[in-house]
């Protein structure tokens, strides 16, 4: 899930960017309401946190211009003013939820999470394929009911091969999600987490294949049973 951050407080602002990635999320943080603005343009995001008192703009004059655009995006505001008439604005200019500083990091993230899961949110609480389940929320892969260890990068990748189950999703959509616009990532580093995720699935018994789409993207499908071939053998 990509989220983008506008906060002006450069610790906090850190803060929040390692609690969120500790939890899946990965997450780009812009100091200025304009340069968030400018990013929003060329990428796409799951979710918006933002601040009011910034440095170029009033965040409740921003997330109002965020919706002229039409952006469906979940939006959670983080801020200091903590009055009744703050919090009732905040949400009429179209914020989904507002949460007060300071805010324990687990509650933020409890929230990203629960704004992804509303309708037309992109997070599912428990993605299934065959006998692979992930649970969003707990962030764990399962392999016929047993958890097995999937690092934080190869589950983001999972997660969204999961999500788009038998179509195959392409390299720049999964480097969008995968990394943040700060990350140095080598040129092979998606094919490299593809490569490891396809033999930890296959060691730990998956009943599923991953797909490289060469030069294209990648996709995750049902293995064929025994008795699926069968039946096509069979068929007039």
């Amino acid at each position: 899930m990509r989220v983008l951050l506008a906060e002006d407080n450069p610790r906090l602002a850190i803060l929040i960017a390692e609690g969120l990635e500790a939890e899946g999320f990965v997450l780009d943080r812009f100091a200025s309401l304009s340069v968030a603005w400018e990013s929003m343009a060329v990428t796409p995001y799951d979710l918006l946190l933002i601040d009011l008192g910034m440095p170029d703009g009033d965040g409740v004059d921003f997330i109002r211009a965020v919706r002229r655009t039409g952006s469906g995006a979940p939006i959670l505001v983080i801020t200091a003013r903590n009055g009744l008439g703050d919090r009732v604005g905040g949400l009429d200019s179209g914020a989904d939820d507002y949460l007060v500083k300071p805010f324990d990091m687990a509650e933020l993230a409890a929230r990203c999470r629960a704004l992804l899961r509303r309708p037309g949110g992109c997070l599912g609480i428990v993605l299934s394929l065959r006998n692979l389940d992930f649970d969003t929320v707990a962030r764990e892969v399962r392999v016929g009911g047993r958890v097995i260890h999937v690092p934080p990068r190869e589950r983001d990748l999972l997660e969204r091969l999961m999500r788009r189950a038998g179509h195959v999703v392409s390299k720049t959509s999964l480097e969008e999600a995968m990394y943040a616009l700060s990350s140095e990532v080598t040129p092979n580093a998606l094919e490299a987490a593809a490569s490891r995720l396809r033999r930890r699935l296959g060691a730990a018994g998956a009943d599923v294949i991953l797909h490289t789409a060469h030069g294209v993207g990648y996709m995750l499908v049902p293995a064929p049973h025994p008795a699926d071939a069968g039946a096509e053998r069979e068929a007039p």
